[in-house]
């Protein structure tokens, strides 16, 4: 058995140098040293491999086929990941954010993008991968120089100048989320009201518009106590006024039907679809259920009208509505589940309290018949919208709308790939400020996951170990790369440009 020293050249034209064990006319490698791109790297790396192997004896030098005695060990100076850092560099040039020209800022961004802390806590990430990272004053002096000059409208025309780069946006999807706070007592901005999470301590409403992959084109925050079908109309107009944008269809959940805020979306010029609320599906489709029952294809689309608002501010609306035997299934299970709360408060079970299928009085009972209107559009999904049926298909309307995936997995990327909710932030500023560095860290990870079609975790944990390590040999600093290899590599050739670009 014998180790000796191996120098193979890499597909990149580097040489790499390891160090290489032979037992029984097996070789194995035993450690990757480092990868040379200049004869004194090589030079350099062949001494650490010797050195390691000889572990302070003396090295016969069969190239010279002279003693050399070795010296001390050579030692690790420090070590950068260099590769990660690129990437996210390249993602946050090739989307455009570069011309805000703060380094300051891109620190931060990214800092979260590797891992989602503190502004002070990006410091200590930042010097772990061996990257340079503002100082705290630098850091507090970046955010309020985002809010001065109004940083996030730079980087939202970036956005939609990527968005639009494949042709004109046409579509584009609108959720609502909230992003509480630890806080005793409310302000302007902070308040209590309706929380999807059920909490009641202060909160904010964040409204997030993308286009039709996910990718955010404008970031809002509103008051905790604002109505959502509020927050819809002033995102849209500012995006409108921003991008000059015309002839833009907006696509929402059943949280923003009203027959005001549709109106109000109509009279502004915007085309929209909408979810309907599935309770209305009886009345929608009375004639249906008269004449062929509750019988339905899979995938059947049905369209009816509405007459929604009262007095002269009522209009009719086109309903589309979809049959899906596999969301049956699973608005069975709810209904079940339902009937069964209800069975339990009448048989005082549980507590008596106003729930779906309860009859209050003296003595709370079930409503079956609601039950069974229940059961009839069991699998039904409806879509409200403005938009011609001779310009748009149901089918078209009902595809457009299972898009809307995209910005509620946009919303759980914010709020856990990159911890959206800013816990140390109070002043409405400092909160816009946080939103603006969350809005562009979320449009950097979608890119990356669009291009390389793996999460923005896997990029992370894949590239993060390949790093430049600086060893010094004898007063002589070498750099020593890890070469990518697996799921590192995959992704690093999903990134590189197309040839001739």
């Amino acid at each position: 058995m014998g180790l000796f020293v191996r120098k193979v050249r890499t597909a990149s034209g580097a040489i790499a140098v390891q160090i290489v064990q032979k037992q029984r006319g097996v070789r194995t490698i035993v450690e990757h040293v480092g990868s040379a791109h200049t004869d004194e790297d090589l030079a350099l790396l062949v001494e650490v491999a010797r050195t390691k192997i000889q572990a302070g004896q003396l090295a016969f030098d069969l190239d010279a086929l002279t003693d050399a005695p070795v010296t001390s060990a050579p030692t690790v100076v420090g070590s950068r990941a260099r590769v990660l850092w690129e990437v996210l560099e390249g993602a946050y040039r090739e989307l455009g954010f570069d011309q805000v020209g703060n380094q300051a800022f891109a620190q931060l961004v990214l800092g979260r993008v590797i891992e989602p802390t503190s502004k002070v806590d990006t410091i200590r990430v930042l010097a772990e991968h061996g990257l340079a990272s503002p100082s705290l004053r630098t850091i507090w002096r970046t955010m309020k120089r985002s809010i001065a000059e109004d940083w996030r409208s730079q980087l939202a025309r970036a956005a939609f100048a990527h968005a639009t780069r494949g042709g004109p946006l046409t579509v584009v999807l609108y959720d609502v989320t909230t992003l509480y706070f630890e806080a005793e007592h409310e302000d302007a901005l902070r308040k209590v009201g309706m929380s999807k999470e059920r909490r009641v301590d202060p909160q904010i409403l964040v409204g997030l518009l993308v286009d039709q992959g996910g990718f955010p084109l404008e970031v809002h925050a509103f008051e905790g106590n604002k109505g959502e079908t509020l927050t819809l109309l002033p995102v849209l107009n500012q995006f409108r006024e921003r991008h000059a944008a015309t002839d833009v269809v907006v696509v929402a959940d059943a949280g923003m039907l009203s027959a005001s805020n549709l109106n109000a979306l109509e009279d502004a010029g915007f085309g929209f679809i909408v979810a309907s609320r599935t309770s209305s599906a009886p009345y929608d489709l009375a004639e249906h259920f008269d004449t062929v029952g509750n019988l339905f294809d899979d995938g059947q689309v049905l369209e009816t009208t509405r007459r929604m608002g009262t007095g002269p501010s009522a209009r009719v609306r086109r309903v589309v509505w979809q049959y899906s035997r596999k969301r049956e299934k699973r608005d069975n299970i709810t209904l079940n589940k339902q009937i069964e709360r209800a069975e339990q408060i009448a048989d005082g079970r549980r507590a008596a309290k106003k729930d779906r299928f309860v009859k209050l009085g003296d003595k709370p009972t079930v409503d079956w018949a609601r039950v069974e209107k229940a059961r009839q559009y069991l699998g039904l999904k409806g879509y409200v919208t403005n938009l011609p049926a001779l310009t748009v298909t149901g089918a078209e309307i009902v595809a457009a709308y299972h898009d809307l995936f995209q910005v509620e997995a946009s919303f759980r990327m914010a709020k856990t790939d990159l911890r959206a909710r800013p816990m140390f932030h109070h002043e409405k500023d400092s909160i816009d400020a946080h939103l603006t560095i969350v809005f562009t860290a979320l449009a950097i990870a979608r890119h990356l996951q669009h291009r390389t079609g793996v999460s923005i975790k896997r990029v992370i944990r894949a590239l993060r170990p390949l790093r430049d390590v600086v060893i010094n040999v004898q007063g002589h600093h070498v750099t020593a790369t890890t070469p990518p290899d697996g799921e590192a590599a995959e992704i690093l050739s999903r990134l590189r440009p197309p040839a001739g670009h």
